[in-house]
């Protein structure tokens, strides 16, 4: 692959901050690679390592310390020295068994393997000084709303008290179930909200993806404003299509930001679009810019 390929070359020399010359699939230029952006504070900047696993994480900890910012979602454990090598931090964490998106918590037959991955991974969080793990619904598969919720709570409540003994917060995210995740079950803010509240614990609370959102609901703003005390977390998406989070697409995103710092959030905000520019690095970095409020 000549993204991958290019970048190898770039990165051979060693050096943590990244040549300026060609990298990904296109010229990169010298203002996205030697100077490292200066954040304002008010965000706490991510990137989803999916959305760009056409580099190794050790390729991408390199590009995030040479834009400026520190930290990179959706990380398993196997992956923490990687990070740790380079002082980037693990803002979002898997379990190191297989993810499903499908079988989740609204299952009981899913119970006992979802415990002891959990089981497993909260206390190699602790261990490693990281916070958060993410976790999923699962498909609906014919159930009805009350009975996944039910479902949920008997299974997740075990795991959150063991979460807050060792100061690790479980991140149940929400999808949409209209393009991406068709069956998704947690594709709702009310629905989220409701298994916040039945969990009662300050160490649950819901992963807000303004771009699955965005595609459900809408309103992003105001449920936001109303509801940001059982949002734990944010993930960034261009609607429609998922890439580039510019003025190609439909959401205003200095305005979601700065309704996010007004709330008081602490938290992280992680970049999970799909770049589909020429220069992807360069649109990693305008993506932190444009939060960056």
């Amino acid at each position: 692959m000549t993204n991958r390929r290019t970048v190898l070359k770039t990165l051979a020399a060693g050096s943590v901050a990244i040549p300026a010359s060609k990298i990904f699939a296109g010229e990169m230029s010298e203002s996205t690679i030697n100077k490292p952006l200066k954040l304002k504070g008010n965000i706490n900047h991510s990137v989803c390592q999916w959305t760009y696993n056409f580099l190794s994480v050790e390729e991408l900890c390199k590009l995030v310390k040479s834009i400026g910012f520190n930290a990179i979602d959706l990380i398993s454990p196997k992956d923490f020295p990687t990070l740790q090598k380079y002082g980037i931090y693990s803002s979002m964490c898997y379990t190191n068994g297989d993810i499903s998106l499908t079988k989740g918590w609204n299952h009981t037959e899913n119970h006992a393997l979802l415990t002891q991955q959990f089981t497993e991974a909260i206390p190699l969080i602790k261990q490693n000084g990281y916070t958060d793990i993410i976790c999923f619904s699962g498909s609906r598969d014919g159930m009805d709303d009350e009975t996944g919720l039910k479902n949920c709570v008997t299974g997740l409540k075990p795991m959150v008290e063991l979460a807050e003994k060792h100061g690790v917060t479980m991140q149940m995210e929400l999808l949409n179930s209209k393009v991406d995740h068709h069956d998704y079950m947690c594709d709702n803010h009310k629905w989220g909200v409701e298994l916040c509240k039945r969990i009662g614990s300050d160490h649950f609370k819901l992963l807000y993806d303004i771009y699955h959102m965005q595609i459900d609901e809408g309103d992003v703003i105001r449920t936001i404003r109303d509801n940001h005390q059982y949002f734990g977390h944010y993930h960034t998406g261009g609607v429609p299509g998922r890439h580039e989070i510019d003025e190609s697409q439909e959401l205003y995103y200095p305005a979601i930001m700065k309704a996010i710092v007004e709330t008081g959030f602490k938290g992280y905000v992680a970049q999970e679009f799909i770049p589909a520019a020429k220069d992807k690095a360069a649109s990693l970095k305008k993506a932190i810019e444009i939060c960056d409020v």
